[in-house]
């Protein structure tokens, strides 16, 4: 064994000096010609100069290339992927500077003419965007939603200007791209695990950098690797004629089969939950739920007698434990209506609400990642985190990025 790793060192020993330019010439020790090939370089060992001593030095070198490569290696992706960032934020301004976006105190009405004698065809809500696809007379033609038309310039920004506005305006989202991704604490793989977010999740963006970007999430504010996420920015845009009839008239039909519902549901309300516990938030007893959609009460009044019960990370079960999608879709079957197990899908779901002071009981209160039933006076019922389970919280305790109605 002796002779055979012998002659791997020695080999590669020569070959390390040969690439760096050194020679050696020492007084070869007795025996080991017989092991080294006579050709090529002459390398003796002193007495004492044993051939492990260079084993060993050579192992080093070998070790800090290894180093100094992997470094140069996780150099090259960092700049990869600077250069990546800032061509995507190249792009982005581009985009921006060809948004309209209204500056107004309600809405600014979208023409079918570059003229108030033209017939209106939307409303561009304040702080709503639309793409510019030209300018005629102090007139910009716009397409927002699916609405096409004209509107004052007077009364919107453009350009350099909106390159600023957007970024305040618009809400930026990171969309998980894989499941069961990792929350760190810091932006580092070796940094404590907060959580984990699902597959198609819509996070808020707090912070980005190259490589990592800080998201709102339930369990805290923490960091996920930009390489599992998709990030854009998603703005409001213009209603159509069509739409704002359909949605008011929609609105209208829902409260008058509400309260026929309701009474439908009343034996849904007479249910018991098991295991009653601490709620870690709001005491149940003090929330007093009421309104005029009965079935949102009904809905509202089903979902509290939950609170206590643990949260599970992908549970449906409200009694043995639900995440936060998966405790809305539970307490919504129990009603005869069938929801995603998602909570970005959930923002999708019904129709919009406006505000937080136009929420009704029963109404989904979307955040960053996590999904909430509103039950009224600001509160929402939520199957929190795996420290706290379904527990009644304030509606206003973060953002609040959608309110969706469903009846």
């Amino acid at each position: 064994m002796f002779r055979h790793t012998g002659k791997i060192t020695a080999f590669a020993l020569s070959a390390a000096l040969l690439c760096s330019g050194v020679s050696m010439d020492v007084q070869a020790a007795q025996g080991i010609s017989s092991v080294l090939p006579s050709g090529g370089i002459n390398i003796a060992l002193d007495n004492g100069t044993g051939l492990e001593s260079l084993q060993d030095q050579t192992g080093k070198n070998i070790q800090l290339e290894t180093v100094v490569n992997a470094r140069q290696v996780d150099e090259a992706k960092a700049a990869a992927a600077a250069q990546a960032v800032a061509q995507e934020k190249a792009q982005e301004e581009e985009m921006f500077k060809n948004l309209v976006i209204a500056q107004v105190n309600a809405y600014v009405n979208v023409r079918s003419l570059p003229s108030e004698s033209g017939e209106i065809v939307g409303k561009l809500y304040n702080n709503s965007v639309g793409t510019l696809l030209a300018k005629e007379n102090g007139w910009y033609q716009i397409r927002s939603g699916n609405v096409t038309g004209y509107v004052k310039g007077e009364y919107c920004v453009t350009g350099e200007e909106a390159i600023t506005l957007a970024r305040e305006v618009g809400t930026r989202i990171a969309s998980v791209t894989c499941d069961g991704l990792y929350v760190r604490q810091e932006p580092s793989t070796e940094s404590k695990i907060l959580g984990m977010v699902a597959f198609e999740d819509d996070l808020l963006v707090l912070e980005e950098t190259d490589t990592w970007v800080k998201v709102d999430t339930e369990e805290g504010d923490g960091w996920v690797s930009r390489e599992y996420v998709d990030l854009h920015t998603e703005f409001v845009q213009a209603e159509s004629r069509e739409e704002e009839a359909a949605r008011l008239a929609k609105e209208e039909a829902d409260r008058q089969k509400a309260r026929e519902a309701a009474r439908q549901a009343q034996a849904a309300q007479n249910q018991t939950a098991a295991s009653q516990g601490s709620s870690h938030g709001i005491d149940p007893s003090s929330v007093t739920i009421s309104g005029d959609n009965e079935m949102g009460v009904a809905v509202a009044n089903f979902a509290v007698q939950f609170v206590g019960n643990p949260y599970k990370w992908g549970g449906t079960s409200l009694t043995n434990g639900a995440d936060c999608s998966g405790f809305v879709m539970s307490v919504y079957a129990n009603f005869g209506v069938s929801l995603p197990h998602s909570s970005s899908a959930d923002r999708k779901q019904g129709y919009a609400v406006d505000s937080l002071a136009n929420a009704l009981p029963g109404d989904l209160i979307c955040y960053s990642g996590h999904v909430a039933l509103y039950i009224g006076d600001g509160n929402i019922v939520h199957a929190s985190n795996s420290k706290t389970g379904i527990i009644i919280s304030r509606a206003d305790y973060k953002k609040i990025l959608a309110i969706r109605r469903i009846f």
